[in-house]
């Protein structure tokens, strides 16, 4: 393995691991939902990815970040679904009833009834495709480590596919450790906690956004 391709790995991993909207969603979501529902707001995430890199292989990402009213319109887009997403927890932490979130936390039917897979899988794909973050990234970065020339869209592409199967295998972590964790605290007190400290961050990462200098 090559020098470049250490450093891409490298630089990789640490946008991945650092916190961000997909991963707050994730954890909601697999608070919420369960093991099920988390490993499918990752495959969310990484179909968003996905589009993404395929822009930026085509050079349709750099015309959106070339435009300043698009890329502005997306960034607020993008936080007003996760204030969106962040209100609605924070709504069902405080007026759901105890028994809906007890049957929420355990596996089978409940999942479904919390987060089912299709909802939780759109949820990640449009955070990850509202965070115009994503296409400053695969723009800026991308580009120094794909091969020049003929091969500039299969190693610009290559490169994405890395990067998604790694941030699929990190959020699936996440999923598959809080489900196993949230699995300890039943009680309809600590889960609607939880509910509310998911919400919370979810807002204040929406608010974040729509307020960041572009």
């Amino acid at each position: 393995m090559n020098h470049s391709l250490w450093a891409f790995l490298g630089i990789s991993m640490l946008v991945i691991v650092i916190p961000g909207p997909d991963t707050a969603l994730s954890i909601r979501n697999s608070l919420a939902g369960g093991r099920g529902a988390g490993v499918a707001t990752a495959l969310g995430v990484v179909a968003g990815q996905l589009v993404w890199e395929f822009g930026t292989a085509l050079g349709v990402t750099s015309i959106l970040l070339a435009s300043e009213r698009v890329f502005h319109f997306v960034k607020l887009a993008g936080a007003a679904y996760l204030m969106f997403l962040g209100a609605q927890a924070l709504l069902r932490a405080f007026h759901a009833r105890g028994s809906q979130l007890a049957e929420a936390s355990r596996p089978g039917v409940g999942n479904i009834r919390a987060a089912n897979a299709l909802r939780a899988f759109q949820q990640g794909a449009i955070s990850n495709l509202g965070n115009p973050k994503m296409a400053v990234f695969f723009a800026s970065i991308f580009p120094q480590f794909a091969p020049r020339g003929q091969g500039t869209f299969t190693g610009l592409m290559t490169l994405g596919l890395l990067f998604s199967a790694l941030t699929l295998i990190w959020l699936s972590f996440y999923a598959f450790a809080i489900s196993r964790a949230a699995s300890a605290f039943r009680s309809a007190r600590v889960q609607r906690a939880l509910e509310g400290v998911s919400g919370a961050a979810l807002l204040g990462l929406g608010t974040r956004l729509a307020l960041e200098k572009d």
